[in-house]
Parts: structure tokens; C-alpha cells; sequence
């Protein structure tokens, strides 16, 4: 198991944003979170991460209990997230926001072939444009730095926080091929997505919350073809 969440209550301030909820991921898959806005997920993905710390339950990652620990500590042991509304630093270029990803790495000789082998081969875009300010990228291209910069930090866990909020359809469609090829390459995924649609194509297993508990789990094929999922979640 890579990560283990076990029985986790979030609160903000009094109230409750995630009661008893557990969640399992093996490595090398896909894991999706769906539900309606203020479900929960993103404050599960702020769990992992360490910026919101669970008032009760724990969070184990390969074995070793992080659920007390800071982002910082966190990030290091391999799990890196891509944030909602994608969160690059817009005075900064492109390849200053990729090396931040990397900020914590110790193997300097594997960063530049990483950022060549990794990051610019899935995105050549970003190649193309390394020079320039990120606040200058299309929303698309935006999203992509802000994968490519979670990839810089040699993730084994990477936490994606609505990929396609903003973005039009094509781009969407792009954006799940990307993270289809990342997966293929043994990165372990846990997306969180209102487009059920494309979380559910992308994963392995889904997780459905619904006002801070979890609903329904299972294989994502099988939550595809629920009757509720499909009516709540994917339009008939």
C-alpha cells in the first residue's frame, strides 16, 4: 500500500469538512475523487499534503505516519501536488517555476535531465517557452507547467487538484492524455475532478464524496456504470 488514509476528520475551525473517511491507494495507479463542490476533496488532498492537518484518524505513506508532519518534510518523502487554479508564479519564467519544483532535491545531476526527458517531453511546449513569463501562458499551458513543475520534484505521489477547471474542451481531452502518459510511466495519480466523466476513464478505482463523507468506492469501470453515479455525476 502507498498511502493509507485511515478514519481522517478534517475540520475548519468547528465544522467538520471530511468525517471518518479512508482511503486506499496502491502504487502505480490512478485513484479519482468525484463529488459536487464543497464534497470534501480538496480539503482530502490538503490532508495529504500537510497543509491541513486531520483532527482525528492518521495518514500513513509507505508505511511511515505523515499526517503531523509540515508540507515541506511531506513534499520530500515524494508526494507533490498540482493545485487548483494551477497557482504558477506569474513574474517568474517558465524554467524558474520548474526549478522550484525541484527545490528540494538532492540528486542536482538528474535535474536537468528530468526537466529534458520528463517535463519538456510531455509538454515541448513548455520547452518552447522557458524563457517566458509564466503569468504570459494560456490557461492550458499554465496547467501544464504547473504538472510539470510537481513532476520536477521526482514525485511518487502526485495529488492533482481539478486539472481541468478553465480549460475548453480540446484542451481537457489533452490534459487527460497527459496524465494518461504519466501514469503510464509508474507515477501513482489521486485526481480530483468535476468532470466525472474524465476522471472515471482515467482511473483505476474512484472514491464518490458527497458533504464530507465518502458515498460510494470501487472500481471506476463499475461506479461508470452505476445508475445513481451516472445520473448525479455524468448527465443521465
Amino acid at each position: 500500500m502507498l498511502l493509507d488514509i485511515k478514519d481522517i476528520t478534517v475540520h475548519y475551525y468547528k465544522v467538520p469538512a471530511v468525517r471518518n473517511i479512508s482511503i486506499a491507494v496502491e502504487e502505480g495507479e490512478i485513484v479519482a475523487l468525484i463529488g459536487s463542490n464543497g464534497a470534501g476533496k480538496t480539503t482530502t488532498l490538503r490532508a495529504i499534503s500537510g497543509l491541513k492537518h486531520p483532527t482525528t484518524g492518521e495518514i500513513q505513506f509507505k508505511g511511515q505516519r505523515i499526517d503531523k508532519l509540515p508540507p515541506y518534510k511531506i513534499t520530500a518523502l515524494g508526494i507533490a501536488m498540482v493545485p487548483e487554479g494551477r497557482r504558477v508564479f506569474p513574474q517568474m519564467t517558465v524554467l524558474e517555476n520548474l526549478l522550484i519544483g525541484a527545490f528540494l532535491r538532492k540528486d542536482k545531476e538528474k535535474i536537468q535531465k528530468d526537466m529534458e526527458e520528463m517535463v519538456f517531453r510531455h509538454f515541448p511546449c513548455l520547452k518552447e517557452k522557458k524563457m517566458q513569463a509564466a503569468g504570459t501562458l494560456s490557461g492550458g499551458e499554465q496547467q501544464m507547467l504547473a504538472m510539470g513543475r510537481a513532476l520536477m520534484s521526482a514525485p511518487k505521489l502526485i495529488l492533482m487538484d481539478e486539472p481541468s477547471l478553465g480549460l475548453s474542451p480540446i484542451m481537457c481531452l489533452e490534459i487527460g492524455k497527459i496524465i494518461s502518459a504519466i501514469h503510464a510511466e509508474g507515477k501513482t495519480v489521486i485526481l480530483v475532478e468535476q468532470n466525472a466523466r474524465l476522471a472515471l476513464t482515467l482511473a483505476q478505482h474512484a472514491y464518490v464524496m458527497e458533504t464530507g463523507d465518502i458515498t460510494l468506492f470501487g472500481p471506476a469501470e463499475e461506479l461508470r456504470n452505476n445508475g445513481n453515479v451516472k445520473k448525479a455525476y455524468l448527465g443521465g
